[in-house]
């Protein structure tokens, strides 16, 4: 295991509780021709648990100093590609052609942006296995009408299925973080249930009726669509928009588009 200290600024938190990285490894089912992308390897507890199992690992670590340590630690294997990138940055459709396989303990200062930026490469990943924060985790899986549920539920969810691998408490991880996390799989659909023809229009209505959460749609799209087109389409328009499901939200993208 490499040794190294936090870095606050990166919000660095490293994995160590052993039958929690089993589990995740167990849970992931790597096959050898598996081309796997881990992001944020950090000390290395799930790279190590990775390695022997197939023919290609990339990691991507944006600390300078952790990749070198990680590669020197692991000169003796030789199908681990370290890369020092920003995930954020990072073209991982490059890494692969197609059928990449995502795994990582996403950062939960950037988790929201790194989430819609993996998302825009869909086209060449097969499954995400992410640790999340809990409360990220509630979010993404939450159904209309909860608290939980806003844009990044109806963004998500449009495009994946969501399947909640475990519960993983705080003193898993070295410093503790202050939240509990949740590992999640994430599968881009082939054939979406609920297919969007404009995706920018479909991405401005959520994002512009999630802006004022207590407005109703009547108000809160009004810079968009009229009231009688909302009535048109079969929707309330004194609906809030956390009271939609998917389909609605793709009816007044047709018609914004």
């Amino acid at each position: 295991m490499i040794n190294h200290t936090p870095r606050k600024r990166l919000g660095q938190h490293f994995l160590h509780q052993k039958k929690v990285i089993k589990q995740i490894v167990q849970s992931f089912r790597p096959q050898a021709e598996d081309t796997v992308v881990e992001i944020g390897p950090g000390l290395g507890a799930l790279t190590y648990e990775l390695l022997p199992l197939v023919e290609n690992l990339h990691v991507v670590e944006l600390d300078r100093e952790l990749a070198w340590l990680l590669k020197k630690q692991t000169r003796k294997f030789p199908n681990l590609h370290v890369h020092n990138l920003d995930a954020l940055k990072t073209d991982f459709c490059s890494l692969a052609e197609r059928n990449v396989r995502l795994i990582g303990n996403l950062p939960y200062n950037i988790s929201t942006p790194l989430l819609f930026h993996l998302l825009a490469q869909r086209q060449c990943i097969t499954d995400m296995y992410l640790m999340l924060q809990k409360e990220v985790g509630e979010r993404l899986r939450a159904k209309p009408g909860s608290k939980q549920y806003g844009r990044l539920s109806v963004m998500v969810q449009q495009i994946c299925d969501l399947r909640l691998i475990m519960r993983v408490d705080r003193g898993a991880f070295k410093p503790p973080p202050k939240v509990d996390s949740v590992v999640l799989c994430l599968t881009p659909y082939q054939d979406p249930p609920y297919p969007v023809r404009n995706e920018q229009a479909f991405a401005k209505v959520v994002r512009v009726a999630f802006s004022q959460r207590r407005k109703t749609l009547r108000n809160a799209l009004k810079s968009l669509v009229e009231e009688e087109q909302i009535v048109q389409l079969g929707i309330d328009p004194k609906l809030r928009a956390e009271q939609l499901g998917i389909e609605a939200f793709i009816k007044l993208s047709e018609l914004v588009a």
